[in-house]
């Protein structure tokens, strides 16, 4: 763990974390210390390492008795977006699902529900990227087996960006494409709110934070989504 996301933690949570260079996990006592806010703050730190390529250098983590991640993140199945290295997160700090276009199902649902109901995460993000090609398929209407009905879900974010011609609605629109990856991780965080009783209960409660993101596949930086 960086010394600067250290920092982070213990003036946030006021707790002792391990020395910069032990490259432990955090502990179960630290993981429940600390915030949404301060494991928000600390992916965006952890980014911003990854673009300056400063990253934590990673080893073999004593994590095989116990894990205690800080967030889960629900991230497209793209090869050119390692999560884990996106945020400079080594291994026990978070949870990682993907999936083709970072949309929701039941098991992605419940997988989050487990992290953050019984594994105690802090921060559910849902993780978009710029190119993606399963929303440029679904602006292109692309049918391929069980593909096909993956895109569907992306479908309710293509219909809600507006201002383009119907000529204009397909992947070789680069700017169109945009809006509709921020739409979609928009629209994937609204039905994690809907879809599930146990992550919108503990947001409410302010035991979590459910936010959404977008990546460059140019340098790395993340980007927050209101």
């Amino acid at each position: 763990m960086k010394k600067s996301a250290i920092l982070s933690f213990a003036a946030l949570a006021v707790l002792s974390l391990p020395a910069f260079g032990d490259d432990l996990p955090i502990t179960a006592e630290q993981q429940k210390a600390l915030t949404p806010d301060a494991v928000h703050t600390n992916l965006m730190e952890g980014n911003e390492r990854y673009v300056a390529g400063e990253q934590s250098v990673r080893g073999i983590k004593a994590a095989a008795g116990g894990q205690f991640p800080q967030a889960v993140i629900l991230s497209c199945l793209d090869s050119r977006v390692p999560v884990e290295d996106v945020f400079d997160q080594g291994i026990g700090d978070i949870f990682v699902g993907r999936v083709a276009g970072n949309v929701e199902n039941v098991d992605q649902l419940g997988s989050m529900e487990f992290a953050a109901g019984a594994a105690g995460v802090k921060l559910v993000m849902v993780l978009g990227h710029e190119a993606c090609g399963a929303v440029k398929g679904a602006c292109d209407n692309v049918e391929l087996g069980n593909l096909t009905r993956l895109l569907e879900k992306i479908k309710p974010a293509i219909n809600s960006v507006e201002g383009y011609e119907e000529s204009e609605r397909n992947s070789r629109n680069t700017e169109f494409v945009n809006k509709v990856i921020e739409a979609n991780v928009r629209q994937t965080v609204a039905d994690i709110r809907k879809r599930s009783e146990v992550l919108a209960g503990m947001e409410k409660e302010g035991k979590i934070k459910i936010a959404g993101a977008t990546c460059s596949l140019q340098d790395g930086s993340v980007t927050l989504l209101d």
